[in-house]
């Protein structure tokens, strides 16, 4: 529930300023009335989203404890690793050049169905990336706890964009991305360690099985808590030399470089804020 949370509150937030970003600029061009074709376009990338998440994960249902269910959800976990790892560098990297690349591709847009079709590809790659993380979070908890993690992320990056659009509050954007950042890649390390669990139970890896501990009595995976942190940050009651060991490389090493490029620069007056800032009400 937390981890879907976090995902859709930064993907929620992220895709509102793209969507805000191409608003303003179809304004400043003097196109505001091809606005429309911006939100028809958003509509229709979240449909999809939704339609493909939801066809994915019916159809892996069908053959729950098979050996084609635990193969489907390794695959989906390193995938999502990636994923995750790369979006998260990827936003922080074009955080600030974001509103002038939107921008230029909005006053190339010849057309309304062009501009359409930019709003459906910029916001349906957040929704697919969203889609896609949910389906491998859906493996490690009830869909319950996964649907209401997701509607009150929704919720919270609408409340927060509301916030910013229309009673002009401040967001500190670096700080935010940052913290959302650190968060993902918490649970990504989460999900290499799921993928590389399941890869030793398949077989596929037959080395670094020796268990390091197992803290069964003290804190099962079976246990509320237990399947709490493990859905966050891959808490495994009994995990492996392997597990460990690329758990925590992953975390110091990709974690660490995180951090560094995300640190606050130098020079940089105390109170200022590297902050994408949109003026303009849309």
């Amino acid at each position: 529930m937390i981890a879907t949370f976090v995902l859709f509150l930064r993907e929620g937030l992220e895709a509102s300023l793209i969507v805000s970003l191409l608003l303003v600029a179809l304004r400043q061009l003097g196109q505001a009335n091809q606005a429309r074709a911006v939100w028809i376009g958003v509509g229709l990338a979240v449909l999809g989203s939704l339609l493909g998440g939801l066809t994915l994960y019916v159809t892996v249902r069908e053959y729950a404890g098979t050996t084609f269910q635990t193969t489907f959800e390794t695959i989906t976990y390193v995938v999502a690793v990636v994923l995750l790892t790369t979006m998260t560098f990827w936003m922080q990297r074009h955080s600030r050049t974001l509103k002038k690349e939107l921008a230029a591709k909005a006053s190339s847009a010849t057309s309304g169905f062009a501009l359409g079709l930019l709003a459906f590809t910029t916001v349906g790659r957040e929704g697919l990336e969203s889609a896609f993380f949910t389906l491998a979070f859906a493996f490690q908890t009830n869909a319950i706890l996964l649907l209401s993690g997701a509607l009150l992320g929704m919720l919270a990056a609408l409340g927060l964009c509301f916030l910013i659009y229309r009673l002009g509050y401040r967001l500190d954007y670096r700080l935010f991305f940052r913290v959302m950042g650190i968060l993902l890649l918490f649970f990504a390390a989460g999900l290499l360690g799921n993928a590389i669990q399941n890869m030793q139970q398949l077989g596929w890896i037959p080395f670094g099985v020796m268990p390091l501990w197992n803290t069964s009595h003290i804190l099962s995976e079976e246990s509320v808590l237990g399947d709490l942190l493990h859905g966050i940050v891959g808490y495994a009651q009994e995990p492996t030399l392997l597990q460990g060991i690329l758990y925590t490389t992953y975390l110091v090493l990709i974690g660490g470089i995180f951090i560094w490029m995300t640190r606050k620069p130098t020079g940089q007056p105390p109170h200022s804020k590297v902050s994408t800032t949109i003026t303009s009400r849309a």
